[in-house]
C-alpha cells in the first residue's frame, strides 16, 4: 500500500497520511484501494479497504467517514453524530481519526503547534467558493498564526479546466482571486492549490504546506473523477496519538 505522509513540521502527537490507489481489493474501474462506499464499488471490497487500511495504519479506531455534499459544515467528532453530513471533520480527543475522501477536490489537513486539535478538510471548487476553509479554521479555536495545513493531492491548475461562472464567483468574494484562473479558450484553468493558499493567507495561515501533486495527471497513483469520471476515492487521514 502506498501512502503519503505529509511533510511538515507537525508535533509528534499528530499522526497523518493521504492514501493513493494502489494496495486494495477493488477492481475495474475502482481499481484498487478504493474507500468510497458511494461510487458504485463492491461493498464487500470496499470494507475490506477500509479494514486493509486500519489494520495498515494500526489505527487507534476506524476513521470517521463523512457524507460530503460540497458544502462547509465542520463536524466536531464527539460532539456531532457519525457518520453526518458535513465537508470537514475536527478532533479535539486522541484517538479520534478525522477523514475526508476525494478523487480531485482538495484535501486539506490542519493541526495547531501544539499538537491538540486536528481537522481534515474536503474543499472542491464549490466548498471553497462556499468557505470552507473559513469555516474549518474557525472552528479550530487557535490563533491562525499557530495552525500548520498541508495540501494533499488534487486535480492541477494545468488540468482543471471550469466556466466562467465558476471563476465569477471566486472573484466576486475576493478579487485577488483572479490570478488563480488562467484563460483557456473560453473557459479558465482554476488552480485550487492557490485558491486555498490565499484564502488561507487571508485567514493569517502561513504555514502551508504540499500542494504538489496533480491527481488528474497520474493515473498510476491517483483516482480522478475528471479524468475517468467512474472512479474510486482516496482518503486523507489525520488524529492524534492516543496518550500511554
Amino acid at each position: 500500500m502506498e501512502l503519503i505522509r505529509p511533510d511538515w513540521p507537525a508535533p509528534t502527537s499528530v499522526k497523518a497520511c493521504c492514501t493513493t490507489r494502489s494496495g486494495g481489493l477493488s477492481t475495474g474501474p475502482f481499481a484498487s484501494m478504493n474507500l468510497g462506499d458511494h461510487v458504485g464499488d463492491d461493498p464487500g471490497a470496499v470494507a475490506a479497504n477500509r479494514e486493509r487500511l486500519r489494520a495498515s495504519l494500526g489505527l487507534p479506531a476506524m476513521p470517521v467517514w463523512l457524507r460530503q455534499v460540497h458544502g462547509c459544515d465542520v463536524a466536531v467528532l464527539g460532539d456531532a453524530p457519525a457518520p453526518c453530513e458535513a465537508d470537514a471533520a475536527l478532533a479535539r480527543a486522541p484517538g479520534t481519526v478525522c477523514a475526508v475522501m476525494t478523487a480531485d477536490c482538495l484535501p486539506l489537513l490542519m493541526c495547531d503547534d501544539l499538537g491538540m486539535r486536528v481537522a481534515a478538510v474536503h474543499a472542491g471548487w464549490r466548498g471553497l467558493a462556499a468557505g470552507v476553509i473559513d469555516a474549518a479554521v474557525a472552528a479550530m479555536a487557535s490563533d491562525p498564526a499557530r495552525l500548520l495545513v498541508w495540501l494533499g493531492p488534487a486535480i492541477g491548475p494545468d488540468a482543471f479546466e471550469v466556466g466562467a461562472e465558476v471563476r465569477a464567483q471566486f472573484v466576486a468574494r475576493d478579487p485577488a482571486a483572479a490570478q488563480s484562473f488562467r484563460p483557456s479558450g473560453d473557459r479558465w484553468l482554476a488552480d485550487l492549490f492557490g485558491l486555498a493558499r490565499q484564502r488561507l493567507s487571508r485567514l493569517g495561515v502561513s504555514r502551508v504546506y504540499g500542494g504538489e501533486d496533480c491527481t488528474y495527471a497520474q493515473p498510476e497513483r491517483f483516482f480522478s473523477y475528471r479524468r475517468d469520471g467512474v472512479t474510486g476515492r482516496m482518503a486523507s487521514l489525520i488524529w492524534l496519538e492516543p496518550r500511554t
